[in-house]
Parts: structure tokens; C-alpha cells; sequence
């Protein structure tokens, strides 16, 4: 006779793992589901192409969750209110074209976008390295955030993918490991990460946009990863410019992978 307890664990396992197998081969793999990431996850995967993200926290979101020093809004220029509707998030106007959001609204309703998509995220899953191949990068070595937060001596999983989306914010943490194992110049000033300047809201705006590009072929940048490795300004609990951000590189993969 089957128990609830076993019917439960075994419901768990079983639908846990057949969403790991069907997402080992993957188009877009995301590393970080913060703003930017989220937001590519759900276009990409409306799009029709097989999207995961590999959060390493707990709860996805990025920034987005403790608004400006835990209280818990954030803001949004005018450009960028096209993306909330498409998402269903509330806004407030306020005044010279911004508009508020709940941050909770905002970070959920980012995470309920992407999975609804069809967007599988992962959460506490670190990525540990990249997989290089015939001078491209084609995918990422996981394992369990745990695992890697306590240094215990397991050896990590791989996911293939054809496009890879650095979306870890400030540290950059996939373009940085591209440069810095596999030996590569980016599509940076330097050819390589050029670090994030201090806080200027309005200019830290624009060069997240304008930031947001292939860095290497099979490597894409996003968000505060994109604006780190180009050398862009910091611009704190302003978020706009990371989901255009998202939307551009969804476009910019999309169009890439459909060439």
C-alpha cells in the first residue's frame, strides 16, 4: 500500500527531474532571474524558444524585492511602462515621467510572466563555469548553490545551450569567467570587463541599454552584467532601463538564433 508521504516525495522527484531532463539541451540559458533576465525569459519563451534560468538565491527577483534601502518601491521611467503593461504590474504615476511600483507586485509578477511563458527557472542553482566549444560559448556547468556556498568536493551537471545570457548583475559573473578561463576579448573597450563607474541615474540608464549586446559569439550581456562589463554608471532602485534592457537582448538572441 502507497502512503501520502511516499505519493508526495515521488510526486516532487519525478516532476523535478522531468523538468531538469527536458532542460539539458537548451536554446537560451539565463544565469541570474533579476530584472533583465526575467523579463528576456518571457519574451524568448513566447517567442517559442526552450528558456531556462539558473538563480542562485532562494527567491528570484534580483534587486528588485527590497526597493531603495528596504522600502519596498521602486521606480520606472515612462519608456519602460510598455513592458508593465504587457506583464499586467500596476503603476502610479508620480511626476517628470516616472511612475511608482510595488516591488513585491514587480518581482513577482516578473517571475509569474516568465514561468506562465513557459520560462523554467531553477533557483538555487549556481553556475560554476562555462562550457567552450569551437571558440563559442555553448552552455554552463551547474550545481547546487548549497554545495558551492559550503565548498563541498561534488561534481557539477552541464546544460547545453545555444545562446547564454549573463543577467548576475554587478559582478558579471559569467562574462567575467568567459574572459578570465577561456582566455577571450568581449566586445567591451578594453576586451574585457571594464568594471561599473559610481552612481549616475540618468547616464547608468542609458549604457544599461545601449549595453546590452553580444559580448562573444554564443555570450550576451543584460542588465547591471551588461552595464558592469562595458563600464557603465550605477544607478540604484531605478529599474527601467533593466527591463528594456531584457526586452532588447530577447530581440537581439531571438533574432540571432532565427538567422
Amino acid at each position: 500500500m502507497t502512503t501520502m508521504e511516499e505519493t508526495i516525495t515521488r510526486a516532487i522527484v519525478e516532476r523535478y527531474f522531468d523538468k531538469l531532463r527536458s532542460h539539458l539541451r537548451l536554446d537560451v540559458a539565463i544565469v541570474g532571474a533579476g530584472p533583465s533576465g526575467l523579463v528576456a525569459a518571457r519574451d524568448l519563451a513566447a517567442a517559442g524558444k526552450r528558456v531556462a534560468l539558473f538563480e542562485r538565491k532562494l527567491a528570484p527577483g534580483g534587486g528588485v524585492w527590497g526597493g531603495g534601502m528596504l522600502m519596498n518601491e521602486v521606480v520606472v521611467q515612462e519608456p519602460a511602462l510598455a513592458v508593465l503593461r504587457d506583464l499586467q504590474v500596476d503603476t502610479h504615476p508620480f511626476e517628470g515621467g516616472y511612475a511608482t511600483v510595488d516591488a513585491v507586485q514587480l518581482a513577482a509578477g516578473l517571475i509569474f510572466a516568465a514561468s506562465k511563458a513557459g520560462a523554467a527557472i531553477f533557483n538555487a542553482v549556481s553556475v560554476e563555469d562555462i562550457v567552450f566549444q569551437n571558440d563559442r560559448v555553448a552552455g554552463l556547468v551547474v550545481n547546487w548553490a548549497p554545495v558551492q556556498r559550503l565548498e563541498m568536493h561534488v561534481d557539477p551537471l552541464v546544460v547545453t545551450a545555444r545562446a547564454v545570457l549573463d543577467g548576475t548583475g554587478h559582478p558579471a559573473e559569467v562574462i567575467g569567467m568567459a574572459c578570465r578561463k577561456a582566455g577571450i576579448r568581449i566586445d567591451t573597450p578594453t576586451g574585457g570587463v571594464v568594471g561599473e563607474r559610481p552612481m549616475w541615474m540618468e547616464r547608468g540608464e542609458q549604457s544599461t541599454v545601449e549595453s546590452t549586446k553580444q559580448l562573444y559569439p554564443g555570450l550576451y550581456a543584460s542588465g547591471m552584467a551588461a552595464n558592469n562589463a562595458s563600464g557603465g554608471a550605477r544607478m540604484g532602485p531605478i529599474f527601467g532601463g533593466m527591463l528594456l534592457s531584457g526586452r532588447k537582448a530577447a530581440e537581439l538572441i531571438r533574432r540571432d538564433l532565427d538567422a
